[in-house]
């Protein structure tokens, strides 16, 4: 039997070692106007704190643009898949950048970090969707005070692996982290438990069309591994239904067979081996020990991880910028290959 449990898929996922956390923002956001606001602010929507998840959009943090203004982070990894939609990234390093419709930003808060996640409504004649996942990869105790770091995989370098089923229904695996059949993700950056790949970190998104039947492959006995349905048919997986919106936690070990139903599904699949050490966590800190958070906050108070050099706590890039990265100790600013 591969299915440990099953359980109802919230805002925060339900994750297992080495993820901390995992977060699904599905927003549909309306027409902007010129300074990428939106065109038309809904009363009390702007008051500093929106998380109204019965809403069709939401403005988190934001006050004028939606999003996360500046704030820090220590001890884990963050791994920002952009489904649709764009991100603007500004942190406390110096860099920024802007990225989405597929891209994933890859960054290594390590020893601590401080940033901002907007999203700019671009579109002013029409709606702006925005879906993304946001992936809390934590890190081992002798990679917690990496230097920060962050890296862009680029939608049209991200690997795909496309396949058909005995009755030629199509399934397309998106591998950011991990591989299937021979086909490797992009290298993450040095200091992650996935860069080592002997750690099967697997972070794919898998689309099943209509009927496709499709088996994750065994790894291992140790391997944590969660299956998240987030749109789509009901599928089967060993006879048990999973409807949309519900996660499945399966073993490692074990060749899982996934059969779609009547419509397009689309699935998250996080997995890797535990790293299997304590964790202490409060908000924006991962450490391994509540004093380790302690100091992590004062750390903070005293230093602010090197300041912040932008003239907002919540910035922007320029309308018309498009994709790019800017990193502070590079002077080639980099863009998605043509």
């Amino acid at each position: 039997m591969s299915i440990k449990k099953i359980s109802p898929m919230e805002f925060q996922l339900h994750v297992l070692d080495p993820f901390i956390v995992t977060f699904h923002h599905d927003d549909l956001f309306p027409k902007g106007n010129r300074t990428m606001e939106p065109e038309v602010m809904p009363e009390g929507k702007n008051n500093g704190e929106d998380f109204d998840m019965q809403a069709d959009w939401r403005m988190y943090y934001g006050d004028t643009i939606p999003g996360f203004p500046v704030h820090p982070h220590r001890g884990f990894e963050t791994v920002t898949l952009m489904i649709k939609g764009f991100a603007d990234h500004f942190d406390s390093k110096g860099s920024k950048g802007r990225y989405g419709q597929g891209d994933v930003q890859w960054m290594t808060a390590g020893a601590g970090v401080q940033h901002s996640e907007m999203f700019p409504l671009l579109n002013d004649d029409k709606e702006n969707p925005m879906e993304l996942f946001q992936v809390w990869l934590n890190l081992p105790k002798k990679d917690k005070f990496a230097k920060p770091d962050y890296k862009m995989f680029w939608n049209e370098q991200v690997p795909t692996f496309t396949e058909k089923d005995q009755n030629g229904n199509l399934s397309e695996i998106t591998i950011v982290a991990g591989e299937y059949k021979g086909t490797k993700s992009l290298d993450p950056l040095p200091s992650s438990w996935a860069y080592d790949r002997n750690n099967h970190v697997g972070i794919w998104l898998i689309k099943l069309e209509p009927n496709a039947e499709f088996t994750l492959p065994a790894v291992s006995s140790t391997l944590n591994r969660v299956l998240y349905h987030y749109r789509g048919a009901s599928i089967a997986i060993e006879e048990m239904v999973i409807a949309e919106k519900y996660e499945v936690e399966l073993t490692g070990d074990d060749e899982v067979h996934i059969k779609n139903g009547n419509g397009v599904t689309q699935l998250l699949l996080l997995e890797g081996e535990p790293i299997n050490e304590p964790v202490a966590a409060s908000g924006p800190f991962v450490l391994n020990t509540m004093n380790e958070v302690k100091q992590a906050y004062y750390d903070y108070q005293k230093t602010r991880f090197g300041g912040w050099p932008w003239s907002s706590h919540g910035p922007v890039n320029d309308k018309e910028a498009g994709r790019f990265a800017s990193y502070y100790d590079r002077k080639e600013i980099e863009y998605p290959p043509k």
